[in-house]
């Protein structure tokens, strides 16, 4: 394991990364360093010195891959949740591993980012999930959402367009914009809305559909068909 830096309360973004691959730290090093308010606290090579090391440094976010030794990355997120619930934690996957995004849905990620995807949805991801929100690849979405689904693909949309039909046309607005991948500010842009008013409607949306976080709000946005509006 390595580790970078100190504690900086009030400061940037404090990152954790955990990956056994080292090219893929350096890469996603390199990209995080380059963003403005964002800071990589420590490394980690393994699921359970990511855990020893968020213990140690408190990030606000943790940023795991899927599959390490010793520990993997959704026990790891299951530890951290439990420990830490003030850290977010961000997976990276990739389009094989969907398998483990379906079931790291359960630990409460704040969000799932692809190794081959966008840099710039590394950034966006872990400052959403820094600022209290979540992050979902639109691909990841599509890809998970398309493996559940299957034959009862057409069920699924229409179970899930009935649990939306119970919020209000605002609250309906809003979780399309969450299952868009839009933060809580960016939400507001969009809405002509005050910050903390959207972050309001988004923890009404939450406790009435009986959802964990935001990633779980964006799959039923996506099952729903709500996304394709926003």
């Amino acid at each position: 394991m390595t580790e970078l830096g100190g504690e900086r309360p009030g400061g940037p973004v404090r990152v954790l990364l955990a990956d056994d691959e080292p090219m893929i730290r350096t890469g996603v090093r390199a990209i995080l360093g380059a963003a403005p308010g964002i800071e990589v606290v420590a490394e980690a090579a393994d699921g359970r010195a990511a855990v020893e090391l968020a213990l140690r440094h408190r990030p606000d976010v943790c940023l795991l891959d899927i599959r390490m030794p010793r520990l993997d990355g959704l026990g790891a997120a299951a530890e951290l949740r439990q420990a830490l619930p003030e850290t977010a934690v961000v997976m990276l996957t990739t389009f094989s591993e969907d398998e483990y995004v379906a079931g790291a849905l359960g630990t409460g990620a704040s969000g799932f980012l692809l190794k081959t995807g966008d840099p710039r949805e590394l950034i966006t991801g872990v400052q959403a999930a820094a600022e209290g929100g979540a992050y979902l690849s639109p691909s990841v979405a599509r890809r998970v959402i398309s493996q559940f689904g299957g034959g009862a693909a057409l069920g699924k949309a229409a179970a899930a367009r009935s649990r939306t039909e119970e919020l209000t046309a605002r609250e309906r607005e809003v979780l399309a914009l969450v299952g868009a991948g839009l933060s809580n500010a960016e939400i507001a842009a969009r809405l002509y809305l005050v910050e903390g008013t959207v972050k309001a409607y988004v923890s009404a949306v939450l406790a009435r559909l009986g959802l964990k976080n935001r990633v779980q709000a964006a799959i039923l946005a996506y099952e729903a068909g709500l996304v394709q509006d926003a």
